[in-house]
């Protein structure tokens, strides 16, 4: 799922001008939604139709609220998410679908294993597709104040496929964030990605296997998904080393890399691409070198643990090897993680907000006290880091 989170200002500072932008009463933020709407040109009759089944859904904010699964470790969370049969029906999928994944790689030059992992986190293979009403998903998440940004604007994306005939308000389901059919794309994503790849007429996302991947396609490449590169690839890197080259800031060549020890576990190293070297546990756990690719990732969902895993599964799909989990350090529980947050907070770390989960600010603070106390800067935080700060 596609989520971001700047900060409120800013999110309000974006939107029109007016009481309705976000919060207040849902029935006065809907009449605002209405008067907007008509304001951009959609005639009064269609918006009062495409608005008037729509409710406020509590479930939606609840889901919202609720994400503790990317409070997991990268292990833990790959190992959950990466089964034998995730792994046996990928490939089955690609076999099934291989004339449309050889469409798909020469016309976007995505390829197959990044959109079956996709495919697979994202619907189980389009297994379950979510049962949230979507029209009362977007407008909840758009009155909700957290992220109104990203989702008001999709809202009247809704509201055009509904003019289309391709959403119904009443009975349109996806998940809790408003994404619908097999790979998951907002209202928004599919007008400007959708793909007819059956040939049928329609831009089927929920029912069709093909319009759905090559939809997805489409959209990677307008990410800027680069042709013919990969994404990721596992290395292995010497004992000794300056852990505080690793992190998604620290770009080099991928000869300035093999310069420094660090070797490829499969296949050659990809000459002279620019390459950041990640240890999502540490300098004991696996390593991969992320290249420009892997960027786009986040374009897709803001989650670090998400994002690897997604993008480790897709090489996995197209023959690399399980990786070396290694034996890393224990790491800390979400609550650590939040006083671990609070305490960085109070050495005038800017690691967003104290919510548990290891995200990028976070990581590069650690590693800028790791650094100051003498400990491998490897932006992994232990026990010993937490009471030693």
């Amino acid at each position: 799922m596609r989520l971001t989170a700047p900060l409120l200002a800013l999110c309000l500072s974006v939107l029109p001008a007016m009481s309705s932008a976000c919060g207040g009463s849902f029935s006065s933020f809907v009449d605002g939604l209405k008067a907007e709407a008509r304001a951009k040109g959609h005639g009064a009759a269609v918006v009062d139709q495409f608005f008037a089944p729509v409710r406020q859904d509590p479930r939606v904010l609840k889901a919202d609220r609720s994400q503790g699964v990317f409070q997991r470790p990268f292990l833990d969370f790959s190992q959950r998410l990466i089964s034998a049969d995730r792994v046996k029906r990928g490939q089955s999928n690609a076999r099934k679908y291989d004339a449309v994944f050889n469409r798909i790689e020469q016309q976007y030059g995505v390829d197959r294993g990044v959109l079956l992992a996709f495919w697979a986190f994202e619907t189980d293979y389009g297994g379950f597709q979510g049962d949230f009403n979507t029209a009362n998903a977007l407008v909840t998440l758009a009155h909700d104040c957290r992220r109104p940004e990203l989702f008001r604007p999709q809202v009247f994306a809704a509201l055009e496929l509904f003019e289309q005939g391709d959403f119904d308000p009443r009975t349109t389901t996806g998940a809790w964030a408003g994404e619908i059919g097999m790979v998951q794309m907002l209202p928004r994503d599919i007008i400007e990605n959708g793909v007819d790849g059956d040939g049928d007429g329609k831009v089927s996302l929920k029912t069709s296997a093909t319009d759905a991947l090559m939809s997805g396609g489409a959209m990677l490449q307008s990410l800027g998904w680069r042709a013919g590169e990969p994404w990721i690839q596992e290395v292995s890197v010497p004992q000794r080393f300056d852990w505080s080259q690793s992190g998604l800031t620290v770009v080099k060549p991928t000869s300035e890399w093999a310069a420094l020890g660090v070797k490829p576990r499969n296949g050659p190293l990809q000459n002279q691409l620019p390459a950041a070297l990640i240890l999502p546990q540490g300098h004991k756990g696996p390593a991969f070198l992320a290249y420009p690719n892997f960027n786009v990732y986040f374009e897709w969902n803001q989650s670090f643990t998400y994002v690897l895993t997604a993008a480790y599964f897709a090489t996995r799909l197209q023959g690399a090897p399980v990786y070396n989990a290694g034996n890393p350090d224990a790491g800390l529980s979400g609550a650590q993680t939040k006083e671990l947050q609070r305490k960085l907070q109070a050495r005038g770390h800017d690691v967003g907000k104290v919510d548990g989960i290891l995200g990028a600010k976070t990581r590069a603070a650690v590693q800028t006290e790791q650094k100051r106390l003498g400990l491998p800067a490897d932006a992994w935080p232990t026990p010993a880091l937490l009471a030693r700060l």
